[in-house]
């Protein structure tokens, strides 16, 4: 049966993406009560990793791109941890977003922009969140990695 939030993605025309394994000895979401803690999910598609270093090889809008990628990796994430039904999520409490980006690069807010304003299109309210975005060198050279918090019934 489709929930609301798979129709909402099929109008936006995005899919999720089958939630990713991890990459080394970490689990990719742990349930504490009502609380779905994501592990970083980064930043690719179905052609593989998206890399890039904002500031220097990489536009604004090419790392919100790849920010919307990770927040989809995110939501397939909830979708397993709430075994397959994604109308048990109730709402994104946080995200905390970094960026691969040069010293004196100054636009991250605008690059985990790309998760966040695809959180709300696809949930409304239920994915206005708190929200941190900070510069970094992230591994295999990604662009983008974005970790979770999000309540479920």
């Amino acid at each position: 049966m489709t929930n609301a939030i798979d129709s909402r993605l099929a109008a936006l025309g995005l899919t999720l993406p089958d939630a990713p394994a991890p990459a080394a000895n970490y689990v990719p979401f742990v349930i504490s009560g009502s609380t779905v803690y994501v592990s970083g999910q980064i930043s690719m598609n179905a052609e593989g990793l998206i890399k890039g270093r904002l500031g220097d090889n990489m536009s604004v809008e090419d790392g919100a791109a790849a920010a919307q990628r990770c927040a989809l990796s995110l939501l397939a994430q909830v979708k397993a941890a709430c075994g397959g039904d994604l109308s048990r999520l109730k709402r994104v409490v946080k995200l905390t977003g970094f960026v691969n980006s040069t010293p004196d690069f100054t636009d991250h807010p605008k690059v985990i922009n790309g998760a966040s304003d695809t959180l709300v299109e696809i949930l409304g309210d239920a994915g206005r969140h708190a929200r941190s975005a900070v510069g970094a060198i992230l591994p295999l050279g990604v662009a983008v990695e974005i970790e979770g918090i999000f309540e479920i019934a």
